[in-house]
């Protein structure tokens, strides 16, 4: 009669052929598995918060490198350790098995007063590194000189106010970028229409929460021109991954000409007066600000220079005609769970309010 397979192999395994065997597979696996890494690795690009353009930044990078270099040598010292004692005190091949527990030993006062004291003195040392840079960090109350920007933070949108010139936009803080003359340093008060919220651009600045009913600063300056993307570092409900922020930073004059077209009113223009009526029928307008219009609302983004900006929805998508008409159309498709109410709006109703909102320039 023939055995069954399990059975002829029995024997095999019990010489240890079947372990072999696994461990073979294991190595190759993991080898392979290693070399197809490689390629994703060299292509990756670093963390932004490793290339930082500004003060606060490149304080938390250096903070970063200090705490992961005391790290490396606890690790090597360890693992070093680890590996010394089980070459050194293991069996050599061909030792008769010995079962007997070996000496034990109980205490050592020496040792261990110093694996006392050494990662207290560690934990001393870094905890006073970072008490000086947070406190080094901490923006200082505003003054009547003080460059004031308030950043609201909304499910899940952000409204950025600029008291000094009395104009509002929404998820693009545009800044004057510092020089060697002047540095433009930006006192930002934080808060919360509803959740908490955590505003967070890398290359700028550190995460600092924005709660409701409370007010937070932090500093924010930029040493090099361009555009610096952030996001929301606190989940704040189910579209938290696509509130996103986008900072730009630049020369001083032309921030000043920024300006000075922010604090215009909207152009009405009689070519898009079917838009604009649909605009002002609908609850658009009850959201929505305009200024110049009718349109006073301060649930939704103020909408006066729509057009200047290079994104909606929060960064979701670009600014053009195409992605303004599918926002219009279902709001919910392209941001679920957006407080943007879909207006059943017929296909020529979204065409006459996308030609009336490309006017706000």
């Amino acid at each position: 009669m023939i055995a069954p397979y399990w059975k002829r192999r029995m024997p095999n395994l019990r010489k240890g052929r079947f372990r072999k065997t696994c461990r073979g597979m294991m190595r190759w696996t993991l080898a392979w598995a290693l070399v197809l890494l490689f390629p994703l690795l060299a292509s990756a690009q670093a963390p932004e918060m490793f290339n930082p353009a500004s003060p606060d930044g490149s304080a938390i990078r250096d903070l970063f490198y200090l705490v992961m270099a005391i790290s490396t040598v606890i690790f090597l010292l360890v693992i070093g350790a680890l590996v010394y004692f089980v070459v050194r005190f293991r069996d050599p091949p061909g030792a008769p098995r010995d079962d007997t527990e070996p000496p034990q030993i109980y205490g050592s006062q020496p040792i261990e007063i110093a694996w006392t004291l050494a990662p207290t003195l560690i934990v001393l040392v870094l905890s006073l590194v970072v008490i000086r840079s947070v406190i080094a960090m901490r923006a200082d109350p505003p003054t009547d000189e003080s460059f004031r920007i308030r950043a609201v933070g909304h499910q899940w949108w952000w409204e950025f106010e600029y008291p000094e010139y009395g104009f509002t936009t929404a998820n693009e803080l545009v800044i004057p970028v510092s020089d060697e003359e002047t540095a433009h340093e930006i006192n930002l008060q934080l808060e919360s229409a509803d959740v908490i919220h955590s505003f967070w651009v890398p290359k700028l600045a550190g995460k600092t929460d924005l709660v409701p009913a409370r007010t937070n600063r932090m500093r924010l300056q930029a040493n090099e021109p361009g555009l610096y993307e952030g996001r929301c570092a606190e989940y704040c409900g189910t579209q938290h991954a696509r509130m996103l922020i986008r900072v730009t930073a630049m020369p001083e004059a032309d921030f000043e000409k920024w300006v000075e077209n922010q604090k215009l009113p909207a152009v009405v223009d009689a070519s898009v007066e079917a838009g604009r009526k649909i605009f002002m029928d609908q609850a658009c307008a009850n959201c929505h600000n305009i200024r110049g219009e009718p349109a006073h609302g301060k649930f939704g983004p103020d909408l006066t220079h729509l057009m200047s900006r290079d994104m909606i929805a929060a960064g979701v998508l670009e600014n053009n005609r195409e992605n303004l008409a599918a926002w219009l159309t279902d709001p919910d498709q392209v941001k679920p769970g957006s407080r943007m109410p879909n207006m059943r709006l017929s296909p020529t109703e979204v065409k006459q309010l996308v030609d009336y909102l490309m006017t706000l320039e």
